[in-house]
């Protein structure tokens, strides 16, 4: 039964373009400024090329065993046991970031919208859409997407447009002056963010998408366009809030939105802002707990993964409560823990599935010549 779902290329671009856009929108630019100061652009051009090596990696593996998802392909190389542990891991991770991407939507509208609402509530309602979008199988949620990313480009490109006004090109200046060693590591907390996180795709690539050789070329090509939009708007927070300013908000993006006047009418559209947001992290939150629905279902041998969904949907929003007890401790997790589980799963084991396989391979080829 689980089989039997295929989505087309353009469907898996879709997904791809808003998974890499992601909780990055909001969180990059400030990351960026922070240690590349007003060279924050450039290092996320940096970043958007590495990613692009790190999805190559990816689509390597993946067409080895193009009928099997991430899971199987790790029980398969590694043998059951071995496999089924790392399988379990993979699986944890990805529900452990389905549960802080719960927390960053409620902290976001507690924060800026909703500051009377309490936090649970606003964790419980995403949570609910998101366990829904699972039920309803990988197909609906595809077409979900493709309808949200015409919204999507539309107020972006309204951002955009409102925004080039108030762009100051000295805010830039003088270019380059960090250096590329300090452009380099900066570029790294977005590589791991939009890139090594996508190692959870491979749950859908290629085993749930018809056209392959069509999909390879999607998957890059939606890292890319997905990386040109944090490119584009890391490139307007650094030149209308200035470097120091990106660096030193949570969300300096929505701060950029408060800055739009056209003509002492068109003012105050942070909404759009956060629209654009909840639209990218619904998306990316759903991909997250379908890998982890999806990767549990089949290391318990299950034939359908949905009686898991109301479960496994319940210990996220309570994962998501207890995750962080406040955002000094959130951001101090995302720099060391977070980045070492995204880089065990997302690059560590990939490497170690490519030693195995071509262990397993010349093994087999000495056979065959004996």
């Amino acid at each position: 039964m689980m089989q039997d779902v295929k989505i087309n290329p353009y469907q898996f671009l879709v997904l791809v373009i808003l998974f890499t856009i992601g909780t990055s929108i909001l969180t990059v630019p400030s990351a960026l400024a922070t240690g590349a100061k007003q060279d924050a652009w450039i290092a996320a051009i940096i970043g958007t090329g590495i990613g692009l090596l790190v999805i190559w990696l990816f689509i390597t593996i993946a067409l080895w065993f193009p009928h099997l998802t991430y899971v199987q392909i790790i029980e398969k190389l590694f043998g059951r046991w071995i496999g089924k542990a790392f399988s379990v891991f993979f699986v944890f991770i990805a529900l452990l970031y389905a549960s802080e991407l719960l927390y960053y939507f409620g902290l976001f509208l507690n924060i800026h919208m909703m500051p009377s609402t309490p936090m649970v509530v606003l964790n419980i309602l995403l949570a609910g859409i998101v366990v829904m979008g699972v039920r309803l199988g990988l197909e609906t949620f595809a077409r979900t997407a493709e309808i949200l990313i015409v919204v999507f480009f539309v107020f972006f490109f309204i951002l955009v447009v409102c925004l080039s006004p108030e762009m100051k090109f000295e805010n830039i200046q003088p270019v380059y002056e960090m250096g590329t060693k300090k452009i380099i590591q900066s570029s790294f907390f977005y590589v791991i963010v939009s890139s090594v996180n996508a190692v959870v795709l491979l749950m859908i690539f290629p085993s749930f998408v018809n056209k392959v050789k069509q999909a390879k070329k999607t998957f890059l090509i939606g890292n890319l366009v997905g990386g040109i939009v944090i490119i584009l708007i890391t490139f307007l927070s650094v030149t209308v809030l200035g470097f120091d300013k990106t660096a030193g908000e949570i969300y300096p993006s929505y701060e950029l939105t408060k800055k739009i006047n056209i003509g002492n009418f068109i003012q105050r559209i942070e909404g759009l802002m956060a629209s654009l947001w909840v639209i990218t992290l619904y998306i990316k939150t759903t991909l997250y707990f379908y890998a982890s629905v999806l990767g549990m279902a089949q290391i318990l041998n299950l034939k359908d993964y949905r009686p898991l969904t109301l479960p496994l949907g319940m210990i996220a929003v309570v994962l998501s409560l207890v995750i962080y007890p406040n955002i000094i401790y959130q951001k101090q997790f995302d720099d060391t823990t977070g980045n070492s589980l995204t880089l065990s799963i997302g690059f560590l084991l990939p490497l170690l599935l490519v030693i195995v396989y071509a262990i397993r391979k010349r093994v087999k080829k000495n056979e065959i010549e004996i």
